[in-house]
């Protein structure tokens, strides 16, 4: 029989769904010491609920329990918060004239914000780092206090902390205070932390110091951000540094400069320069998805850009969106008459617009309307990054009118070309996460539960593992993303498919169904690559400038060891040339090597080297982007085998 619940009781349920009884105010560390001697050394944390706290904290209710230990994904965020206050307590201990202010845990680390008017400098960050080692090393308790406001706002006073200080004063009097103590530093904080510095580990490393203002207002003084990454083992560690060293090498920006793909200036800020080499990219994307997208029975269409806000307010964006849009007010010259027209941001009401040009029939349906449409957005500046942010960019987006009969089978034939795509582009690691409903939406609870089940029973359909994204929804339907890992680990969100309901009720779209009567069509939003600019950028990085052949702007060079091949050089460019490929030819009076190397720092896939030799025999030195052998081919095999080799994947050549 089941052992009895005592009166003064509670019963946890472990991960495994195994029940046990312990007194009431139990904790974490009690019920891992229960467990087992292994378990209690490898505790960090307990999950009550789900919600992380601290190991020490009390459990007064029955409840679902799971101790977290290092390789717990919620521990992450814990250690991570620690190291913060690890880096703050060695602050003190060193530069004890500094104020802290407050430090959180990130994406792949940590922060803290300090006030100090001497700036850290690297030898600083040196230091700190090697007093955070310390600290870890001497294996301080960490314990959480519950103080009163006022005695709190007092003790930071007297300790010269203004800014704590500060903070604490506008909580409420009622509210219970909790302070955490390692040592002889006290921050507040509302936790959960480690049970000791110890706990932590070594595997961290400070970063960079940045500028940032107290409470994120320019208006307030202005605090130095220390930066730091922490994580569960070295090794962990150790692979984030590396992709950091890899990611300063593969940066975009740096890589655009040097291959004359592409520049920026203040004068036209979030916006793209876009030179030969990086036109000749760009067009080459562009025309491989409209060759796609026309294979699979896609119309495309374009609209304006300037389009009345009156438009924007039926559609909804003006009301979720008005702050990004860029407006013009425009008064007509002959009546007098003013009006406020947006650049738009995206293209959708502006194809269901095209769609309500005449009445269709469900047999025109699913129509499939795409658009290589230039957007704006007004971007803040702190947010612009190179190519992968910016304020004028275009989508390769489309938007498809079916029935809600059809969404299963548009989706999962989406799915289908999306990943044909991205393989062709090198990118094999593709995860999807599904977006429900956010908090501000348009459509009520009715249309938003059909439109989740269409969409789940879509990614269902099509054999696509996801994950939950819950609240990210678009502001009119559930949505798909599309995410992508690249050659170094990092993930970049590109696709995305939308399920809208809502969109088509509020813009009056309508199709004839066989009954003879109007109904709805559904709109399913997608788009493959998102911003083509942003997707260059990922490219760029994802191969290091090393572009495969099919997508390297400058595919091959004809390049001369002496003067008396340049009339052979010109028969062998134009054959080239004939045969589809983007090639030049370096005529310049200067030694081979010369020509090699400066062509290899460009990255050209191919160098097709000739003198008097290979004039006579009509043949070319083939030489390939990183390889150190040369292959000597007859003039017509090289031609066939590497009009062969630039054959654009999963497509038809590109013209």
């Amino acid at each position: 029989m089941p052992e009895a619940k005592a009166a003064d009781s509670i019963t946890v349920t472990l991960p495994d769904g195994a029940a046990r009884h312990f007194p009431r105010g139990v904790t974490g560390a009690d019920i891992a010491k229960a467990i087992g001697p292994g378990l209690a050394k490898a505790a960090l944390a307990i999950a009550v609920d789900g919600a992380p706290k601290d190991l020490a904290a009390p459990i007064k209710r029955d409840a679902k329990i799971a101790i977290l230990t290092r390789d717990s994904p919620p521990s992450l965020e814990i250690i991570r918060h620690d190291a913060a206050h690890v880096m703050a307590e060695a602050v003190k201990e060193l530069y004890p004239e500094t104020q802290v202010t407050f430090g959180p845990a990130t994406d792949t680390g940590f922060y803290y914000d300090f006030a100090r008017d001497t700036p850290f400098t690297p030898e600083d960050l040196g230091k700190i780092e090697q007093r955070m080692h310390e600290i870890v090393d001497r294996d301080e308790g960490i314990t959480r206090e519950e103080w009163e406001r006022d005695k709190a706002v007092q003790f930071f006073a007297d300790q010269g902390e203004k800014y704590k200080a500060e903070w604490i004063h506008e909580i409420p009097a009622h509210e219970v205070i909790s302070l955490y103590r390692q040592g002889r530093f006290v921050d507040l904080c509302t936790g959960p932390h480690l049970p000791s510095t110890g706990k932590l580990g070594h595997a961290f490393k400070l970063t960079k110091v940045a500028g940032a203002y107290w409470r994120g207002d320019a208006r307030n003084a202005q605090l130095q951000r220390v930066y730091g990454t922490a994580w569960a083992h070295d090794k962990d560690l150790k692979q984030y540094l590396f992709q950091l060293e890899e990611a300063e090498k593969r940066d975009h920006r740096r890589l655009g400069r040097e291959l004359d793909l592409f520049h920026q200036q203040e004068e036209a800020a979030g916006s793209v320069f876009w030179h030969p080499k990086g036109w000749t990219l760009y067009r080459t994307i562009e025309n491989y998805i409209r060759m796609r997208l026309a294979r699979v029975g896609y119309v495309e269409v374009r609209t304006p850009q300037l389009i009345d806000r009156k438009l924007w307010e039926e559609s909804g964006h003006w009301e979720k969106f008005a702050e990004h849009m860029f407006t013009v007010e425009n008064a007509d010259k002959e009546t007098g008459v003013k009006r406020v027209l947006a650049i738009k941001p995206m293209n959708c009401p502006g194809h269901v617009q095209i769609y309500r040009q005449h009445l269709h029939s469900y047999r025109e349906l699913p129509l499939r309307m795409a658009e290589f449409g230039s957007c704006h957005r007004n971007e803040p500046s702190g947010a612009l990054h190179g190519i992968m942010r910016v304020r004028a960019f275009t989508q390769d987006d489309a938007h498809i009118f079916c029935t809600e009969d059809q969404i299963t089978s548009e989706s999962v034939a989406f799915c289908d070309l999306l990943r044909s795509v991205y393989r062709d582009f090198g990118f094999e690691d593709v995860s999807v996460k599904f977006s429900d409903r956010p908090a501000k939406r348009a459509g009520d609870d009715a249309v938003w539960d059909r439109a989740e089940a269409a969409l789940k029973t879509a990614v269902e359909a099509a054999k696509l593992p996801y994950t939950l994204n819950p609240g990210e929804g678009a502001f009119y339907g559930p949505k798909l993303e599309f995410v992508l890992r690249d050659a170094i680990g990092r993930d970049w969100q590109c696709g995305t498919l939308q399920v809208d309901f809502v969109l088509p009720e509020r813009l009056d779209a309508n199709y004839i169904g066989e009954d003879g009567q109007r109904h709805r069509p559904v709109m399913l939003h997608r788009a493959i690559l998102g911003s083509l600019e942003r997707f260059i950028a990922i490219l760029i990085e994802q191969h290091a400038g090393r572009f495969p052949l099919w997508l390297a702007p400058v595919q091959a060079v004809v390049a001369t060891i002496t003067s008396d091949a340049d009339a052979y050089a010109g028969t062998v460019l134009e054959a080239l040339t004939k045969a589809g490929l983007r090639a030049s030819a370096d005529l310049r009076n200067e030694k081979i090597n010369l020509k090699v190397r400066e062509h290899s720092l460009a990255k050209v896939p191919l160098l097709l080297v000739v003198g008097a030799r290979e004039a006579e025999t009509q043949s070319v030195a083939l030489r390939r982007l990183g390889g150190k052998e040369q292959e000597v081919l007859a003039l017509g095999e090289a031609i066939a085998r590497l009009k062969g080799e630039a054959a654009v994947p999963s497509a038809a050549p590109i013209s």
